[in-house]
């Protein structure tokens, strides 16, 4: 069991299929949430992981189907509100997230400004700080980096999800890939039903109104 308190990934069953069309059935947009984290049960509880936390409170709470391996990545989608909703876990490092999303550089009809949502730790933020952004810099995450570089654009939602200041003469790597202390932890997972619905904001309404309505 990780924090967030939904069942494990399924990795039984892989597939090597690119990522499909960015339409449901009906036509209307796909959107897309990326949450940054390091595959392996070692790293479950670690600051790193948050953005996968999200992803699977945000299944739990849809009752989508287990996450199930594609390549580089874990998925699982579902229809929500009317919209589909894909959420994807990139099973490389973090530091390389964006390779999850390269399929997207040649499938039309994707917007990463509208229909992509990117769900990261953020060691610049007090523990339990939420911030909403459309787009910008990086703050030094590798794994923002990796998918600005692979997208080719900055403009892309993110969800960054604070995790503690990183204390000084300490090593920013060794901060986020340690688990955060228990009083830490029970902040950041009382967080996931509202981090969950934030998500659901975003999709429906876009990134200003989960902005107006989560940022603290």
């Amino acid at each position: 069991m990780n924090p967030a308190g939904a069942p494990g990934p399924d990795i039984s069953r892989p597939s090597f299929d690119a990522l499909a069309p960015p339409k449901d059935a009906d036509g209307s947009r796909l959107k897309l949430v990326l949450g940054l984290g390091n595959p392996g049960r070692q790293y479950d509880s670690t600051r790193h992981n948050v953005g996968w936390w999200v992803l699977d409170r945000f299944a739990y709470d849809h009752g989508l189907p287990a996450f199930e391996r594609r390549g580089d990545r874990l998925e699982t989608s579902g229809a929500i509100g009317g919209r589909e909703i894909r959420l994807v876990k990139p099973r490389t490092y973090v530091n390389r997230s964006g390779l999850a999303l390269a399929a997207l550089r040649q499938t039309t009809g994707f917007e990463t400004a509208s229909d992509l949502l990117v769900v990261a730790d953020d060691a610049n933020l007090d523990v339990g700080r939420i911030r909403f952004r459309p787009g910008g810099g990086t703050g030094g995450h590798k794994g923002l980096k990796s998918v600005t570089a692979v997208l080719g654009t900055p403009t892309y939602a993110r969800l960054r999800i604070g995790v503690g200041l990183v204390p000084q003469d300490t090593d920013l790597a060794a901060w986020v890939l340690s688990a955060m202390p228990e009083e830490d932890e029970d902040v950041v997972v009382a967080l996931l039903p509202e981090l969950s619905r934030a998500v659901a904001v975003w999709a429906e309404d876009g990134v200003e109104a989960a902005m107006n309505r989560f940022n603290r």
